[in-house]
């Protein structure tokens, strides 16, 4: 297909159209693509390895917990985890009532099992997540405080039940460690700022320094998240509600056959993402429920050198039968995204809160980078959002660097809008667009403004209606 340049789009009762560089037809290419597109997460399905456990219990009350929540259950719960681990695996049980705790290393075959009306209510004092552990921080590596459950290098391992997870950040504790930021609610505490930290360990990073001499933790102010699986094999999570997270609620890295299924993620702090595999192979996050303070799920595989470095993408991702509410996004990928991403399908997903900025989301740029390819969405119903859909090449420090991102091949079919202030932001660079995105079936009831998509080439529609009007993609 030729190149068009400055083509603007017009849709009746829509304002602020705008269309740049793009190319665009309609035809049988949709539903051929359509026909095979979904196999491989056919395949996802079928074939990932879930967690299993032996037929065997490990009461922590047996190991010296006591309920109430005053009473520190720590080392019950990490003797109990032990003889587990060491009978050659079953269930941790919480049975019910609350359990005051610090964090939690979990170990191969070891499935801690939160029964309905259990709590583990975690400590907000940064001291008890010391000594430092080895973990990934917004896509880079560093020495840092404990995540609140932890597991690194094993295997077949869970969290499950009916239970829930405690975090106990508010505007008092760990959320003030953001900072001061547009967004903010928490108390502004004198010397408690995350900026300087994150700003070395970006320079860190870049200049290769090894992870063992990137030394965080107490008095850097990067806040530890909720969940973390890292380089761990059979990873589930299911039943559980994950509630006032410091940081981001689950956070998978460089994990293979991760299930995250029926969970529950409440959390309206910064940076409260529900559930972000990093680099990781083989996912799926089924049946959940988001109601966060950024991103619902965001996908991700490493920011920048670091990224680069470690040069493993989060592939193989299934996403189905989830809920939204409120969050930056829905279903996003990026901005962590170096080290790319492909083959992510997304299907059957509610998305619904006037407190939902976008529904569908890719954010990256040229210091970023990243190959971004093979990505699915179907079968999804929006209620209110402000954006439909957004692939951003100017997130963030925008076209500052010499990594070109590439986004290519996203498919995006029977999606129904109610309500959207906007319809896209779709913006590549001229000089590197978007490539290929095709959008069929794709109804948006009401629409404040179309928006914006620039410098996309490959673009195909069918059966697109937006205000009740048929959209043909750019005129000819």
């Amino acid at each position: 297909m030729s190149r068009r340049h400055f083509l603007h789009l017009a849709v009746a009762g829509a304002t602020g159209a705008a269309l740049a560089g793009c190319t665009a037809s309609t035809g049988a290419g949709v539903a051929a693509e359509a026909a095979d597109g979904w196999a491989r997460a056919r395949e996802i399905s079928e074939t990932i390895a879930t967690a299993t456990f032996p037929d065997r219990d490990f009461d922590i009350r047996d190991f010296g917990a006591e309920a109430g929540g005053q009473a520190d259950a720590t080392a019950a719960i990490t003797r109990a985890i032990a003889a587990c681990h060491e009978a050659g695996g079953g269930r941790v049980v919480v049975p019910e009532g609350v359990f005051a705790c610090g964090p939690i290393h979990l170990r191969s075959n070891v499935n801690l099992h939160l029964v309905e009306g259990a709590e583990l209510s975690f400590s907000t004092d940064p001291q008890r997540y010391l000594p430092r552990v080895f973990t990934r921080w917004e896509g880079m590596e560093l020495m840092n405080y404990s995540p609140l459950v932890y597991a690194y290098g094993q295997e077949n391992v869970a969290v499950t039940g009916a239970g829930t997870l405690q975090g106990n950040a508010n505007d008092q504790t760990w959320w003030p460690w953001k900072g001061p930021n547009s967004e903010q609610h928490w108390d502004l505490i004198e010397g408690q700022d995350q900026a300087p930290a994150r700003a070395r360990l970006e320079q860190e990073t870049e200049a290769g320094l090894p992870v063992a001499e990137r030394l965080y933790g107490e008095g850097s102010w990067l806040r530890p998240p909720l969940v973390q699986f890292y380089r761990c094999k059979r990873v589930l999570l299911e039943g559980v509600t994950l509630k006032d997270s410091p940081f981001w609620l689950i956070h998978p890295v460089l994990c293979e056959d991760v299930v995250v299924r029926g969970v529950t993620c409440s959390s309206h702090g910064p940076n409260s993402d529900g559930c972000n595999p990093e680099s990781c192979r083989r996912v799926l996050i089924d049946n959940c429920r988001f109601d966060t303070g950024d991103d619902c799920i965001a996908i991700k595989s490493g920011r920048n050198a670091d990224g680069r470095r470690i040069a493993v993408p989060c592939e193989d991702v299934l996403i189905r039968g989830c809920h939204m509410a409120a969050g930056h996004g829905g279903v996003v990928i990026g901005s962590e995204i170096s080290g790319g991403v492909r083959h992510v399908y997304a299907e059957n997903c509610e998305m619904n809160s006037p407190d939902l900025e976008r529904a569908l989301r890719i954010k990256t740029n040229s210091v970023r980078g990243g190959v971004l390819e093979h990505l699915r969405y179907r079968n999804i119903h929006v209620g209110r959002v402000k954006d439909v859909l957004v692939i951003n090449f100017h997130y963030e420090e925008g076209d500052a660097g010499d990594f070109e991102p590439l986004v290519r091949d996203v498919e995006v079919s029977n999606l129904v809008v109610e309500n959207a202030d906007r319809v896209f932001q779709v913006r590549g660079f001229a000089r590197n667009p978007v490539r290929d995105v095709r959008l069929e079936n794709v109804m948006v009831r009401r629409a404040g403004t179309i928006g914006i998509v620039e410098h996309v080439t490959g673009l195909e529609v069918d059966q697109v209606t937006i205000n009740g009007n048929a959209w043909r993609g750019p005129a000819v």
